[in-house]
């Protein structure tokens, strides 16, 4: 086993944490913030789009069972990687798409995924991603954590989330863990 990190923003962090903890090889998501100049912020600071921090996840991931670029190519397929700073109804620096980059390797597979995507015409806009060294990453307020397993009624997980994970399961599916096992 050879645990790795990768480190996404793509709109708000309850999105991609319940996507990516639903994947075979994933071992832990955790939501935070990342890329900004404000130690240590508060999910009150980072919404008010002043700290600089973007919403993120840190994926600890299995690499013998996933790779990165097959993370990638999942985390393209479940938000708009073509609005600069938005993600559906979510506005601000805060909900940028953003890949932070934890070793070359990561950067080269990232930059490639984006080229090969822009190319494929996929999207009428171009992609506008970022592809950043990774910062100093800040773990949200526990109540963050975990959010669509516990709130799965919620009306923004009904709305937003939930149509997120019917993507996962109609272009992903063999990448599908045994969701109750993972989330219990």
């Amino acid at each position: 086993m050879a645990i790795r990190e990768a480190t996404l923003g793509g709109g708000c962090f309850w999105c991609l944490e319940a996507v990516f903890q639903r994947i075979q090889g994933v071992e832990s998501v955790i939501s935070g913030y990342a890329g900004g100049q404000t130690p240590n912020p508060t999910y009150q600071q980072v919404c008010t789009g002043t700290t600089g921090h973007a919403e993120v996840v840190r994926i600890a991931f299995d690499d013998t069972v996933i790779d990165y670029e097959t993370l990638l190519n999942v985390f393209f397929a479940i938000h708009d990687p073509t609005t600069r700073d938005r993600q559906g109804a979510d506005v601000g620096s805060q909900y940028r798409s953003v890949i932070f980059y934890h070793d070359d390797a990561q950067r080269l597979i990232a930059e490639s995924v984006v080229a090969r995507l822009n190319a494929s015409g996929l999207w009428p806009d171009p992609i506008v991603t970022r592809i950043e060294p990774a910062p100093t990453f800040y773990p949200a307020e526990g109540y963050h954590q975990n959010y669509y397993h516990r709130y799965p009624n919620q009306g923004y997980c009904q709305t937003v989330i939930a149509p997120k994970l019917d993507k996962l399961r109609q272009g992903f599916r063999r990448l599908i863990a045994d969701e109750e096992r993972r989330l219990a």
